[in-house]
């Protein structure tokens, strides 16, 4: 069953006792209220302290988590509105409706998507995520056994198989002991940022051919959510799988914007660090205008390059050039794959589908950044810290909700807020690591520091 462009938007949120038409204030429309919703939220203030890819700043600024979600949104919101004019243009004989939302309503919902897109990742980034699958599937003795035998295997693989994308979409629909969700986004909003609709029981599976199953978009609880807004939207599930669905179109732009922002941005940090140079940064960007004509060709921004006197303004200025580029490209890719997109077959990014030579580009960025930024000294000792910080909160906190009735247990508990739940019932173990993570995945770098510094000893709070 192929998706259709007129179901595929709703102003119905998460906690809405059924359907829900349109917010009629112009000033502030349904997905306005989605952007401001998630721009003002604690979750995406913590942000700020989280890292990118460089270690948090020293005397020269760099991109966190935060200062990148928003750049992303503001590419996004340009995807948005590109794709958007287009589809509305396509289809001149729909609704009034119809043609407002891809108007003016889709780039708010693309930059809202992009703005959340982060809020899961825990500490210190991927090596964050890694810490807390191994952490689990490296449990031993008396922990592995009870582990094993309250939590079942499918249950288990929200631990083992640990996604920040996953955890973003729990963020943003989950009550946390709260009577409501605190967001409750748009459906529109939320499918937008499920990269890889599935569970993780049956996500992190590459043989499978599709994009979806790349890696996983919800935990079990939140399953039945994600199942409501596929429903609510008409996103088709894949017929060989329980829990495996057809990425939303929207899905693409938001993950494009993504893809643009961090090849240039952690390139950009790099030349700011003095980690390359500027004539690096132009051998890897200034090729993507050899082709182009106007405005845009080569001769014309090495024009304007030769204008510049600072070479970090230089790079600004071929950042800025390249990304309007590359959201040409990518507005041209979503159309052309249009038909894909809505049978939902496209089991590639739109990065992949944009022409051949500019592809080729794109896989010398890569090349590049993991041999010489990703694997840069700093990074990988930022990396490692956090891998052991991680670790060792999970092993404290995770131990204490297995066997409460100790000493120390209880004192560990107390340091968890209110938004967490645990129970003394070891029967809801499931539940209870899951608080665990989610308070331990929601912590700032430094407070993530600093809590496991109190807790080993290596450092004694003061009494305040």
């Amino acid at each position: 069953m192929a998706m259709n462009w007129e179901t595929l938007y709703t102003s119905q949120r998460t906690g809405d006792k059924g359907p829900k038409s349109a917010n009629p204030e112009r000033a502030r429309t349904s997905f306005v209220r989605d952007y401001d919703r998630i721009i003002f939220s604690s979750s995406f203030r913590r942000l700020q302290n989280k890292t990118q890819v460089f270690p948090l700043p020293g005397a020269v600024f760099v991109h966190n988590r935060l200062t990148h979600s928003l750049e992303v949104a503001s590419v996004g919101r340009s995807l948005g509105k590109a794709v958007g004019e287009c589809i509305a243009n396509k289809y001149p004989d729909t609704s009034k409706e119809f043609q407002e939302f891809y108007r003016h309503e889709l780039p708010y919902v693309i930059a809202s998507a992009c703005l959340a897109h982060d809020i899961g990742n825990p500490p210190f980034g991927h090596s964050g995520e890694e810490a807390i699958r191994n952490f689990f599937l490296q449990l031993e003795g008396k922990n592995r056994k009870q582990y094993e035998s309250l939590i079942s295997e499918n249950k288990r693989k929200d631990f083992e198989l640990f996604e920040g994308n996953a955890n973003a979409f729990r963020i943003l629909t989950h009550s946390f002991n709260e009577e409501e969700s605190s967001y409750k986004l748009t459906y529109t909003t939320l499918a937008s940022i499920v990269k890889y609709p599935c569970a993780s029981y049956e996500g992190f599976n590459k043989s499978s051919g599709l994009i979806a199953t790349k890696k996983s978009g919800f935990f079990a609880t939140e399953q039945p959510t994600y199942e409501s807004i596929a429903l609510s939207l008409g996103i088709p599930r894949q017929s060989e799988f329980h829990t495996v669905y057809a990425r939303h179109p929207f899905v693409f732009l938001t993950e494009a914007a993504d893809d643009i922002c961090y090849r240039v941005i952690d390139l950009e940090d790099a030349h700011r660090l003095k980690i390359i140079d500027l004539k690096t940064f132009e051998n890897l960007f200034l090729p993507f205008f050899d082709e182009e004509t106007g405005y845009n060709s080569r001769d014309s921004v090495v024009k304007k390059l030769n204008q510049i006197r600072d070479d970090n303004q230089k790079v600004q200025f071929i950042r800025a050039k390249w990304i309007g580029l590359m959201i040409q490209h990518i507005r041209n890719a979503f159309m052309d794959a249009e038909t894909a997109l809505l049978e939902g077959t496209l089991n590639q990014d739109l990065l992949s589908c944009i022409p051949k030579k500019e592809q080729e580009l794109i896989k010398a960025i890569n090349t590049f950044s993991v041999a010489h930024i990703y694997n840069y000294r700093t990074v990988i000792e930022i990396e490692l810290a956090g891998y052991n910080i991680i670790g060792g909160l999970l092993q404290a906190f995770v131990e204490a909700v297995m066997y409460p009735e100790q000493n120390r247990s209880q004192k560990l508990l107390q340091l968890i807020p209110a938004q967490f739940p645990i129970t003394r019932n070891t029967h809801m173990l499931y539940e209870n690591i899951q608080s665990v993570v989610d308070f331990i995945s929601g912590m700032t770098d430094l407070y993530a520091i600093d809590l496991f510094r109190k807790i080993t000893g290596m450092s004694i709070p003061e009494i305040r």
